[in-house]
């Protein structure tokens, strides 16, 4: 049987350090970052599955000028005798931008962030505050049609 020396194992371990740490440097640097409109359907589709709902008004609507292609919708809310204005970008839901001129001075439900009561949406791809909006269910296109079996039984 061969017994290993310190020296021996001191660089062996040395070794797989070194190559774990440029293997973490590798992965870091290769690996994809998210694009800021991802970030920002991630947060409203979590905000949409967690958030708590309270009721707010929509109290008006800046449209794009320019280079700019945001269509925003701000809207107001209350918590806990707070006032919150915020507004949210509606440009990349068409259902909601081709509607948004009436939807001033109309009451909304708007989900917040409870740790953070400024974090908040009125729409997302999964949810809609506001009534009279139907979404496309996520999943629809991926159902698949099961025909109904006769059984002859009444």
């Amino acid at each position: 049987m061969k017994l290993w020396s310190p020296l021996t194992i001191g660089l062996a371990t040395g070794a797989a350090g070194v190559a774990a740490a440029a293997a973490a440097t590798v992965y870091f640097r290769l690996r994809r970052k998210k694009e800021p409109a991802e970030l920002e359907r991630l947060r409203r589709l979590s905000l949409g599955r967690t958030g708590r709902i309270t009721s707010g008004e929509v109290t008006g609507l800046i449209e794009p000028e320019g280079e700019n292609t945001a269509l925003l919708l701000v809207y107001r809310y209350d918590i806990s005798s707070v006032t919150y204005e915020v507004m949210q970008d509606i440009s990349t839901m068409p259902t909601v931008a081709t509607v948004a001129h009436r939807l001033i001075g109309k009451g909304i439900s708007v989900k917040y962030e409870m740790k953070h009561p400024s974090n908040s949406i009125v729409i997302c791809e999964e949810w809609s505050g506001i009534s009279g909006i139907r979404l496309r269910e996520p999943d629809a296109d991926k159902r698949i049609a099961v025909p109904l079996q006769a059984s002859g039984k009444f």
